[in-house]
């Protein structure tokens, strides 16, 4: 297994896990739509605006994991951190440290770009996501709520 910067060429790759992810978030409760697609990834995910940056898990020349990230703030520690979108394994390649190599790898770059932390969520009912991260030492932050709203609407207001 190899971990390597992500490319326009992994789109259907990552897509096909994407949808893998957005179908077991299902199960678990998220009702979120889901719109990212292989033609997203490339649209959003290169050019000269790219809204993030990616790393594929490759065994055998086949993609078997991904994680997405973008950059950004934190004023209370007054520090860069890196913001984890998305990590996700194929099932039949877990247990054998593929996400623990990929967050490394995460790590590494942020490190590369001066950020101190990596952030995420996790949907509370995800335990074996909450195992896995805390088994890699995270901490869960309880005193935080994520909260969303589209832009269009709040202009509007």
């Amino acid at each position: 297994m190899k971990i390597r910067v992500a490319t326009a060429d992994d789109a259907e790759a990552i897509s096909v896990l994407a949808s893998e992810f957005h179908a077991y978030l299902k199960t678990i409760g998220d009702q979120t739509n889901f719109y990212f697609s292989a033609e997203t990834y490339r649209r959003d995910g290169f050019g000269n605006n790219p809204a993030f940056l990616g790393l594929v898990a490759e065994s055998h020349g086949k993609v078997i994991g991904y994680l997405l990230f973008h950059f950004g703030y934190d004023t209370d520690h007054s520090r860069r951190l890196a913001y984890v979108i998305d990590l996700y394994v194929h099932e039949e390649s877990r247990g054998q440290g593929v996400g623990k190599a990929l967050m490394q790898r995460a790590a590494d770059t942020a490190r590369a770009h001066g950020a101190k932390a990596l952030w995420w969520g996790v949907y509370e009912s995800n335990d074996s996501a909450m195992r896995f991260y805390e088994g890699l030492g995270a901490k869960n932050v309880e005193s935080v709520r994520f909260m969303s709203i589209d832009v269009e609407k709040l202009i509007q207001l």
